[in-house]
């Protein structure tokens, strides 16, 4: 270390030890480690400090450290209440912004720590510095980013209630109306044309059950009142087994319910995948399974139907498919499918679980087997809740 007390100013040779640990120090490039004074002036610096800081050890020793300080920052005395704190509590460590010998800006992780003799009398001070910089931009995009999913999931969500209401308001009043109408005046005239009237009211009857299956889709699936799982559960329960006579089940290991834009976006993806299930696998079951995995969610979405090659023309065509791998990868996660034929098909994805606040109680079905089910542990029975229920045929 480059400063202006050594070992022959002690009157003594350095020993081994202390040599390799002055070496060390000295070459250090990721961290500016040097000593200051009692008073707070710079008296010893490292190839760390220089290429952080841009000084040379010719340049800054015996300068006060507080030209490493803003103006703002040394207005506010900063430097000496650093100081002052270190001697106080035994060590202080601040970020913040810092200046470089040409004037530019870096953001800093300091630690400054006191340095006493055997005497109790204080010598001065150890400095550590790291450059955050580059950290903190990448915190920054990343604090950005999930700002922007937020907004988009919010605006996707309030765009499919629009267009639900939309549908349900005047589309579907309006073709109920025209089936009232048909079947009055099937009522009124005699065959051939009466048959004819009953199967264009038929036709109407079945366009009104596909829109209100689409309303059903398109509306908010009740997240922030039951939470992730149990909406999941009651999709599965109420939609999967009670309208599509599939058998599924559910398994999972949360117990802190996500942030809601990461709970929507899981929601919505495991609806596409089992809606794929229905119109395409001719699959008896389905098996859900939500896992926390490196500080997101892991999903699975498997069935044991005929399974189908999954080519890469099938993945870019399949609007669907594209769907599901474009919510997962806006979240900042991955999205794959594996299917073959005679295997079945699997949806898999993980998404980045964005920062939220936790439950008072973990959800149910977090701890221990479900009794009476059958089911293990972290699984959760398929039942109903009365909230949401499955579109029914049209009166």
């Amino acid at each position: 270390m480059t400063g202006n007390d050594d070992g022959a100013g002690r009157g003594g040779v350095l020993a081994p030890t202390e040599t390799a640990f002055t070496l060390l120090v000295t070459s250090v490039l990721d961290y500016g480690i040097f000593m200051l004074g009692p008073k707070g002036h710079v008296s010893s610096w490292n190839a760390g400090a220089e290429r952080i800081k841009g000084y040379r050890a010719s340049d800054i020793i015996g300068k006060h450290f507080s030209v490493f300080y803003p103006p703002e920052d040394i207005a506010a005395r900063k430097p000496h209440l650093e100081l002052d704190t270190a001697i106080a509590e035994g060590r202080l460590e601040d970020e913040g912004w810092r200046i470089r010998k040409d004037g530019s800006r870096f953001w800093a992780n300091v630690v400054i720590t006191p340095l006493f003799d055997e005497t109790g009398e204080l010598r001065g001070f150890g400095k550590v510095t790291r450059d955050m910089t580059e950290r903190r931009a990448a915190e920054q995009a990343l604090t950005e980013r999930r700002r922007l999913f937020t907004h988009l999931v919010q605006a996707q969500e309030l765009e499919r209630r629009r267009i639900a209401w939309d549908v349900h308001d005047d589309s579907i009043q309006a073709m109920v109306a025209v089936g009232m109408r048909l079947q009055l005046l099937a009522d009124q005239v005699g065959e051939p044309y009466a048959r004819e009237l009953s199967l264009l009211d038929a036709s109407v009857r079945e366009a009104v059950s596909r829109l209100r299956s689409l309303t059903f889709r398109l509306q908010p699936p009740g997240i922030d009142r039951h939470g992730l799982i149990e909406s999941l559960a009651q999709h599965l329960n109420d939609v999967v087994a009670g309208s599509w006579g599939l058998e599924p089940s559910l398994e999972h290991d949360v117990e802190k319910e996500p942030g809601p834009e990461t709970a929507i976006t899981i929601f919505r993806i495991v609806q596409e995948a089992l809606l794929n299930v229905r119109k395409h696998a001719r699959a008896r079951t389905v098996r859900v399974s939500v896992m926390r995995e490196s500080e997101g969610l892991r999903v699975h979405v498997a069935d044991d139907g005929i399974g189908q090659p999954a080519s890469p023309q099938r993945l870019n065509e399949h609007f669907g498919l594209m769907e599901m791998r474009e919510r997962a990868e806006t979240a900042g996660g991955w999205w794959t499918l594996r299917s073959e034929p005679g295997t079945g098909t699997t949806v898999e994805f993980w998404v980045p679980d964005l920062p939220t606040g936790e439950l008072d109680e973990p959800l149910p079905g977090g701890h221990g087997p479900v009794p009476g089910t059958g089911l293990g542990a972290g699984a959760v029975p398929v039942r109903s809740f009365d909230a949401l229920t499955a579109p029914q045929e049209p009166s």
